[in-house]
């Protein structure tokens, strides 16, 4: 089963997706945010320990002494239930007292009376570790010493998680609302769409009038898009109304005269009379055949998905093969038939049957409308293929409303008022152009399909 593509997911995906990585760097910054507050929080608590038990140390028996007070270490324990450790060394760096002697800082000792931090690793843990640098207030003696005070991160750890999920269950509802807002406003911004959706399929089938429905400029466009396509349909439509009603017009007429024709045949007795009839019922069958098959080439030729397949053309043999099927019958009405050709045969890209078929509907054409000597030519340079008569032509400003389907030049029964409106149609599917000229003595009429781009 074939998975439809949507408009409303793809634009929730594409806006999700860097809604989403925009949450992920959110949650990334609170953990950040949260480890420095926790950091600072627990700093300062380390800070003031190594200054509780530096105001303790005192000269004592010649030595450094520290009397420290419970408070100096309870400051620093807190419901993780951490491990602490301090440490005194004096000037020279021998541990005086404490828990553990503490390694000191990777940068050295501390100078002054500045703290100094450090993560280190000491027997298998990991601790946070404060160094503070001081020097005894007695007048008697400046004894320099360092006080070195360290807890492990369980404490820091279960801070910057508790702040964490405060933070990630604020960021988690910005994101949800974010989210909800998103999904409403592409329902909204896409509900234009579905309006449009729904009026085009309530429209009958049978109608093109143009859509009226108010839409936002980029769905107007479409909407006049749509509208233009209407009024396309609404001209083809109309054409092939006046082309069904001209056909029907152009068969009922042939087709009556054959039944009163017959019916009254059926009335006579003598069998020179029913000769008679059929010899008209047999010419009128003949124009109403070669009625429906121009119809049929012409409504093939006007058909938008009609792409034939072309094949390559020696125009000089198509226009010997055209003359050789028409002199007979042109022999018969004494009506010189000929062709010219080049000694080079220009060669193109095309129908044999179509071309074949707008030299035949010329040929007839002039031999219908009173031409005496017909002449079937192929030019190079440009190429082109025209048929060139010595009839009584058309009017230069009638000869574009020949080329309308059943607009004829005369009052001939025997017309159809399609034979130009087919060639027209074939010069168009092979990409040429249809000229009607005076002919090169000013009397007559040449006709001719001039194929652009073609060279010998």
């Amino acid at each position: 089963m074939i998975r439809r593509d949507s408009l409303y997911r793809r634009l929730l995906t594409w806006l999700l997706l860097p809604l989403l990585a925009l949450g992920g760097l959110m949650v990334l910054q609170a953990w950040l945010d949260a480890r420095r507050t926790a950091d600072r929080a627990h700093d300062r608590l380390l800070e003031a320990a190594t200054l509780a038990i530096a105001e303790q140390v005192q000269w004592q028996d010649d030595r450094l002494w520290l009397d420290l007070p419970p408070a100096a270490l309870e400051m620093l324990a807190t419901d993780a239930e951490e491990r602490v450790f301090y440490a005194l060394f004096d000037a020279r760096g021998r541990f005086v007292t404490g828990n553990a002697a503490l390694p000191p800082a990777p940068e050295g000792p501390a100078a002054g009376d500045a703290l100094r931090y450090a993560d280190l690793e000491h027997r298998g843990l990991d601790l946070r570790l404060g160094v503070r640098g001081a020097r005894l207030e007695d007048w008697r003696r400046g004894e320099r010493f360092e006080v070195r005070v360290a807890h492990t991160r369980e404490g820091r750890e279960r801070l910057a998680a508790e702040l964490l999920r405060a933070n990630l269950a604020y960021i988690l509802g910005m994101a949800a609302l974010a989210a909800a807002l998103l999904v409403l406003a592409i329902r909204a911004a896409l509900a234009p769409l579905t309006r449009l959706r729904r009026a085009i399929r309530a429209r009958d089938p049978r109608t093109l009038a143009p859509l009226e429905l108010p839409l936002p400029r980029e769905l107007a466009e479409l909407r006049e898009a749509l509208n233009e396509l209407l009024a396309r349909m609404r001209r083809v439509r109309a054409n092939q109304e006046r082309f069904i009603g001209d056909a029907s017009h152009q068969l009922r007429t042939p087709l009556a005269g054959l039944t009163a024709r017959a019916e009254l045949a059926l009335r006579q007795e003598d069998p020179d009379r029913w000769r008679e009839a059929l010899e008209t019922i047999h010419a009128g069958g003949t124009r109403i055949s070669r009625l429906a098959v121009q119809l049929l080439s012409l409504t093939r030729l006007n058909n938008p998905e009609y792409h034939p397949e072309f094949a390559r053309l020696d125009l000089n043999a198509l226009a010997r093969e055209t003359v050789r099927l028409h002199w007979a019958g042109c022999h018969r009405d004494g009506v010189d038939l000929g062709v010219e050709t080049p000694a080079t045969s220009p060669a193109i890209q095309g129908l044999d049957w179509q071309l074949e078929e707008a030299l035949g509907n010329l040929i007839d054409n002039a031999r219908r409308y009173g031409a005496r000597r017909i002449t079937v030519r192929v030019r190079t340079e440009p190429t082109i293929l025209e048929v060139e008569d010595d009839g009584p032509g058309i009017p230069a400003e009638r000869r574009l409303l020949m080329l309308r389907p059943f607009h004829r030049g005369s009052d001939d029964p025997d017309g159809s008022g399609l034979g130009l409106a087919i060639v027209d149609g074939i010069a168009r599917t092979h990409g040429a152009r249809l000229f009607l000229e005076d002919a090169a003595d000013g009397r007559g009429l040449r006709i001719g399909l001039h194929f652009p781009g073609v060279g010998r």
